[in-house]
């Protein structure tokens, strides 16, 4: 299906939030740059999409033509005069507007000399290299998924990425991030602060699909307008390798962590701390022989981890550690799916119930011998 970030622009400060996303997760390597051209390539980013929604037909709000804007902006070092394409669109827009958004940006963008600007071009032509693609131009033509309807009836939203692969990534992000926003905003300005349908995110490979901006603060604020976020990690070094400093805030702010078992030594400390210690009885004796024998016996109380790192990391695969906020954690066994009362109506009971997603997504109309149908000649292609 077909998922275009313009769709869901309402103001100006979702063009930030969209650009502030697509930057943060085409950095490549997890390295941020020079500051200033991450600065330099946001004025030109807002002003380009700016103009676009606010200016451009609905039907060509989309990256397509944003890529399109980026190509025809050439930069010639040796006249600064020189004027493109879009430098003389917005000239007109500015005519008219001078206080429109779009302009304030890119006279800011302007103030750059010919050698810089150049650079910031091409630094935004690799940023956005992905949507020189046609499938991705294609993904991105216009809109299907309706994300601001997601908590207003009972919907399932499947987001399918290549795992060893993560040059796409970044829509996966935009995805969850305009989607935290637009639901949050939903639901203080229709609802009165809660959706009607409680809305669960579950991400699973949550390190592999990039960064989602200020998820610290979102997963602090989104529980109170019914929705939820679960991550799935494989380590929870892989949190703070994305999110630096800022993991700890979003563990802090989860109600219950799940542990399946792994080796990884960080989770494994982490664990071992926040499962505290239990009490032991230790019962001591000792013999001495020799000229002057004695025996004697001690007994005491001592502290002792309640599952040592080692236990940790070779926990049996049926057992999982539960934490939830007010309870102590537990260790319990592993739900078994096959004894779910709806397992029979999954793929992995009977082949008959996997799910054709081509048959559903196939929008061409097959015609059969006796269906009627209107045939309606257009007079001017004649």
């Amino acid at each position: 299906m077909k998922y275009n970030p313009f769709a869901y622009i309402h103001s100006e400060k979702d063009i930030l939030k969209l650009v502030t996303t697509l930057i943060a997760n085409t950095k490549g390597d997890g390295k941020t740059g020079d500051e200033f051209w991450v600065k330099a390539e946001t004025l030109l980013y807002c002003a380009l999409i700016g103009y676009i929604h606010y200016e451009a037909p609905k039907e060509e709000q989309n990256f397509t033509t944003l890529i399109e804007f980026l190509n025809s902006m050439e930069v010639r070092e040796e006249d600064e005069s020189f004027q493109n394409p879009v430098d003389m669109i917005f000239d007109e827009l500015a005519a008219k507007k001078p206080n429109h958004f779009a302009v304030r940006q890119y006279k800011k963008y302007k103030l750059a000399a010919g050698k810089t600007a150049k650079s910031i071009l091409i630094s935004c032509g690799a940023r956005l290299a992905p949507f020189d693609i046609q499938e991705v131009r294609d993904i991105t033509a216009y809109d299907e998924l309706e994300l601001d309807t997601l908590g207003d009836r009972k919907t399932v939203l499947f987001l399918i990425m290549s795992d060893t692969d993560n040059t796409f990534n970044f829509l996966i992000s935009m995805i969850y991030s305009q989607l935290f926003n637009l639901l949050c905003e939903k639901a203080d300005d229709v609802y009165g602060g809660r959706l009607l349908v409680h809305v669960r995110c579950l991400i699973d490979e949550a390190a592999n699909i990039g960064q989602i901006p200020n998820l610290e603060k979102l997963v602090a604020t989104i529980r109170s307008r019914e929705i939820s976020a679960c991550l799935v990690l494989q380590a929870q070094s892989q949190l703070k390798a994305i999110y630096k400093d800022s993991a700890d805030t979003i563990i802090g702010n989860m109600d219950s962590r799940i542990f399946l078992g792994g080796a990884e030594p960080t989770t494994l400390k982490e664990l071992n701390q926040a499962l505290g210690k239990e009490t032991i009885d230790m019962f001591n004796t000792s013999d001495t022989r020799g000229n002057s024998p004695s025996y004697g016996r001690n007994f005491q109380k001592i502290g002792k981890d309640l599952m040592a790192v080692d236990e940790l990391a070779v926990m049996d695969g049926n057992k999982c550690i539960l934490q939830l906020r007010g309870v102590r954690p537990f260790l319990s066994d592993k739900y078994d799916l096959k004894q779910h009362p709806n397992y029979k109506f999954t793929a992995d009971y009977d082949d008959k119930n996997k799910f054709d997603f081509d048959k559903f997504l196939n929008r061409k109309l097959k015609l059969c011998p006796d269906d009627l149908y209107e045939v309606i000649e257009d007079a001017e292609s004649v």
